[in-house]
């Protein structure tokens, strides 16, 4: 149930930012129907906890559980209230949407067509990730959800698939599904850059830096790392900062619009950014506090649809001295990097025109079957215990394993 959820609020946001995206009501409306899922699942995570603890050892122990759970249902409770902003009419800035399409990642739902490539075939056969570059997150057919998507699932027309991605693969998706074209929307060029600009940069700023803070969290806690606990934390203070700016930004292009009702959801939409850091800020507290985790937050966490690897780069190795966007990690993986460490310190969300170097360290999350070839990129063969589910890297040259 703890991955179902983790799996279920990261969904119900990535949705919210596209329903803004798109403008589309009955894509918020998905949030809202999700949550009464989430809201299930954390009843009846509450319970489980409540009846399995039996002594106050493991009192203290679940209660690490039940605050990951908390921050879960915070993030779910986040998307709800981005979404609303579509829903309740809010008002977002043409200039927003424009750029939310340059955006770390953006994401996208598509119907697929009777008699399109995708109908009627295996999602290991589209191999989509390689062809356009964007991951299937969620499968909705009529009512029911599907957000635990694996290659033997087959896409049948009327199915509804939501993706995520880099931009340049919306359009490759919506050919392989038979939609139309899509055209995203584009902002009146304006040379001058006014307190509304720097309001909107800031807030697509905010909306890669909380999506990153909560990858890094989730890793945090599967790798009970200090050093990348303290990074979130770094990033939620920096949130708090750069939602300071943003209301003063706002107000002061209030004064220049003639009706600023229009200017609502950027305020609506830096507070849900900022909540969602805070959430990430509180699961790594348990790792600051040294506090004792529940075995069951690394299984749960590890089970959920991506999994988190920790892979050092080796001197010679394909990923040595080669810019990301060179790597194609996410297109031939799947993998996403959340950040490189290098010298003791982390760069978050690193850009794609970044050059990786040897004894950099990746921390990367994406499908299970991708972790093989993540680690041949950096120059390492990855052997999995079956028993324990522990990973081992032994060098593809010569040189010592890693654990």
């Amino acid at each position: 149930m703890l991955a179902e959820a983790k799996d279920t609020s990261e969904l119900m946001v990535d949705l919210a930012y596209a329903s803004v995206y798109f403008g589309d009501t009955d894509m918020a409306e998905e949030v809202d129907e999700l949550e009464e899922t989430m809201n299930e699942l954390v009843h009846d995570m509450r319970a489980v906890c409540i009846l399995a603890v039996r002594n106050p050892r493991e009192a203290e122990a679940m209660s690490s559980v039940l605050q990951v759970i908390s921050a879960i249902e915070r993030i779910a409770n986040g998307a709800v209230d981005i979404a609303r902003i579509v829903t309740h009419q809010l008002g977002i800035p043409r200039q927003l949407v424009a750029d939310l399409s340059e955006a770390e990642e953006v994401s996208h739902r598509v119907m697929v067509r009777d008699g399109s490539t995708m109908a009627n075939r295996r999602l290991a056969d589209l191999e989509l990730p390689v062809a356009t570059g964007m991951r299937v997150m969620a499968i909705r057919r009529d009512r029911d959800w599907n957000i635990d998507v694996d290659g033997d699932d087959v896409l049948l027309p009327g199915d509804a698939i939501f993706l995520e991605g880099p931009s340049t693969g919306v359009g490759l998706i919506r050919d392989l599904a038979g939609a139309g074209p899509w055209r995203p929307p584009k902002p009146e060029e304006d040379p001058a850059l006014t307190d509304l600009d720097r309001a909107v940069d800031t807030l697509v700023e905010m909306k890669n830096i909380s999506e990153a803070a909560v990858g890094l969290a989730y890793s945090a806690l599967v790798l009970a790392d200090l050093g990348l606990a303290a990074e979130v934390r770094h990033l939620a203070d920096r949130l708090d900062e750069m939602q300071d700016g943003l209301e003063l930004w706002v107000l002061r292009a209030g004064a220049d619009v003639i009706d600023p009702s229009a200017l609502r959801g950027l305020l609506h939409l830096s507070q849900a950014a900022e909540d969602i850091g805070d959430q990430a800020q509180q699961m790594v507290w348990l790792i600051e506090q040294d506090e004792d985790v529940h075995p069951i937050l690394g299984i749960a966490l590890g089970d959920s649809d991506e999994v988190v690897l920790r892979v050092p780069v080796a001197p010679g190795s394909a990923a040595d001295g080669a810019k990301l966007s060179a790597l194609q990690l996410q297109t031939d993986s799947g993998f996403n990097v959340l950040a490189i460490r290098r010298g003791g310190r982390y760069v978050y969300r690193p850009r794609r025109y970044v050059v990786v170097e040897a004894e950099d360290e990746l921390i990367a999350s994406g499908p299970d079957e991708g972790r093989a070839l993540l680690a041949e990129r950096c120059g390492w063969r990855l052997d999995l215990d079956e028993e324990t589910g522990e990973v081992d890297l032994a060098p593809l040259r010569t040189g010592a394993a890693h654990r």
